[in-house]
């Protein structure tokens, strides 16, 4: 129960993100910190909100250490789905701090994960990571291969493109 409600109060407070001016931001940080603070010290939960609030406020070289200290903190055992969040975000970061290989690094074996609603999510930030690194033509591959069965028509053939993109051509 009690879980649940602090859960609720994150929740409550992430949709409450958009309220505030971005001169605010520091006030919206503050208020994710009093919920993280309810929490034991370590973690991960209260560790990932602490990151994707630096994040989300622009501060991608803050938020780094705090999603890997989540990570190495078992957040991916707490929660299956917050784990996976903190991977895409922070490759996102990581890109944004100069270092996309790492994000390629930590976002690849997600490729072959179990399947959920973040799939297309993982895809995008690893295309970004994979641009970064003058890689186009994987990270285009992939973007289309993410949206090809969003399309109400030409779903085979974006697919088709999509891998004819990294195959190697024949000679």
């Amino acid at each position: 129960m009690v879980e649940q409600d602090w859960e609720e109060r994150v929740t409550a407070a992430w949709a409450a993100f958009d309220d505030y001016a971005e001169e605010d931001a520091a006030d919206f940080r503050a208020a994710v910190d009093a919920l993280a603070d309810e929490l034991p010290a370590g973690d991960p939960r209260g560790l990932f909100e602490r990151a994707c609030a630096w994040d989300s406020t622009g501060h991608s070289d803050r938020a780094v250490p705090l999603y890997r200290e989540a990570l190495e903190g078992g957040l991916g055992e707490v929660s299956q789905y917050k784990g996976r969040r903190a991977k895409i975000q922070l490759s996102s970061s990581l890109r944004n701090t100069g270092h996309p290989e790492e994000g390629v690094k930590l976002l690849s074996p997600e490729l072959l994960a179990p399947s959920d609603e973040l799939d297309d999510a993982v895809r995008a930030c690893l295309a970004l990571c994979l641009s970064s690194m003058g890689r186009n033509r994987e990270g285009l591959s992939l973007v289309l291969g993410a949206l090809a069965p969003h399309l109400p028509r030409y779903q085979r053939s974006m697919a088709n493109y999509a891998r004819l993109l990294v195959e190697p051509e024949e000679e």
